[in-house]
């Protein structure tokens, strides 16, 4: 990728192609290794810092390079110790990007566009609209600065214990703020490939997981490319209901779905497809729902992660009780399906699943489309 500039953002450019290029200015492939080291594991910008390279390379790269992640606007904290980043991608645009630090893990959560074209009834980003795909620079800056920022607030003691190839402060990274990752590809690919290389983040493919409301020919394409792990935005154990609550069901329903996580399976790297599934009160939390949730689970290996939905007042929605979602999974429990709930993370900063919004300057009319729905019943949004 380039920058207005023209040099290349080196953030956006995964091992085969950064050889390419390497080879290009006359250096051997093994320099791309050790670019690719001082980039992304030591998070070093300035070239004349990557001291293993030689003088003339290292012009080089001054000269035809940057590294230049997207700008941070604002950080907050939560009280619970979630962490968001609101990164500026430029003409007016924003997108949001989460930390969530636990006992034995570090989890961030990243954004993949500026707004989203799916437009969910339940998810404040699809209320915004759309601007446009993030580029790969854009995707890997949000790691790669999160990383760096995590690390600069972590003790000097501990920093100094840990073995660099084993300091994973960012031990999994999920694709699941701002956008629909399928529907930016291309951009993302080349992504999940740096985080997967041993010379970049060096993340396990069980460890990187991309959530998709259901793009199916993309679905294959991921599972051919760069298997990782898959989460589905189902929402909706029926068409009726999906088609209101996800519209892209409209163009690949239930059955067409069902069968591309089917065959994602075949390549995946756990031997099940993670379900999200929004609780939201009066809409999709019946007991009917979890039977026909059920239903689903016979026809593909699954877990489902049952997610309480965190209000804003565009959707026109509510939250179903602690004491619903307590029935609604234990129904699907005692039918011997695996079941988590979300626990809610981040909620005072509003980064919690479904909150993050951002600030995109909508291209399209989807905004305005949604707006319109906030006082229209379920039921009669597709009539």
């Amino acid at each position: 990728m380039t920058t207005t500039d023209q040099r290349i953002n080196l953030l956006g450019v995964e091992s085969d192609s950064l050889v390419k290029q390497v080879g290009a200015w006359g250096n051997k492939p093994f320099r791309a290794k050790q670019l690719l080291r001082w980039v992304h594991q030591r998070g070093i910008s300035d070239f004349d810092q990557m001291t293993d390279l030689a003088k003339t390379f290292r012009s080089t790269l001054a000269q035809r390079c940057t590294l230049a992640p997207p700008s941070v606007i604002t950080q907050k904290v939560s009280t619970d110790g979630t962490r968001k980043w609101l990164f500026d991608v430029g003409n007016n645009n924003a997108v949001e990007t989460v930390f969530i630090p636990e006992d034995d893990r570090g989890t961030l959560c990243i954004s993949s566009q500026a707004g989203c074209t799916v437009a969910c009834r339940f998810c404040s980003t699809g209320h915004q609209g759309f601007n446009r795909n993030l580029t790969t620079a854009e995707i890997v800056g949000q790691l790669w600065k999160a990383r760096h920022d995590i690390m600069q607030d972590m003790s000097a003691a501990r920093l100094a214990a840990a073995n660099e190839q084993d300091l994973r402060v960012i031990s999994n990274v999920v694709m699941m703020g701002m956008g629909e990752p399928l529907l930016n590809y291309d951009q993302v690919l080349p992504a999940l490939l740096l985080m997967l290389d041993d010379n970049a983040y060096g993340l396990s493919r069980r460890r990187v997981t991309v959530s998709t409301s259901g793009v199916v020919p993309f679905m294959d394409r991921l599972a051919h490319d760069c298997p990782v792990a898959l989460a589905v935005s189902l929402h909706a154990p029926n068409d009726a209901l999906r088609d209101q609550l996800v519209p892209l069901n409209r163009k690949y329903p239930l059955a067409e779905l069902i069968a591309a996580c089917n065959r994602y399976l075949e390549y995946a790297p756990r031997d099940f497809i993670t379900f999200e599934y929004v609780m939201l009160d009066g809409v999709n939390d019946s007991d009917e729902h979890a039977r026909q949730l059920v239903d689903i689970t016979r026809q593909v290996k699954c877990k489902l992660n049952l997610i309480p939905f965190n209000p804003f007042p565009e959707s026109g929605l509510k939250r179903s009780t602690n004491a619903r979602i307590r029935q609604f999974s234990s129904l699907l429990v005692d039918q011997g399906v695996i079941t988590t709930v979300r626990k809610t993370r981040g909620e005072d900063i509003d980064a919690a699943c479904g909150q993050l919004a951002g600030d995109v300057k909508d291209r399209t009319r989807i905004s305005e489309r949604m707006q319109a729905f906030k006082s229209i019943p379920i039921t009669e949004i597709a009539s």
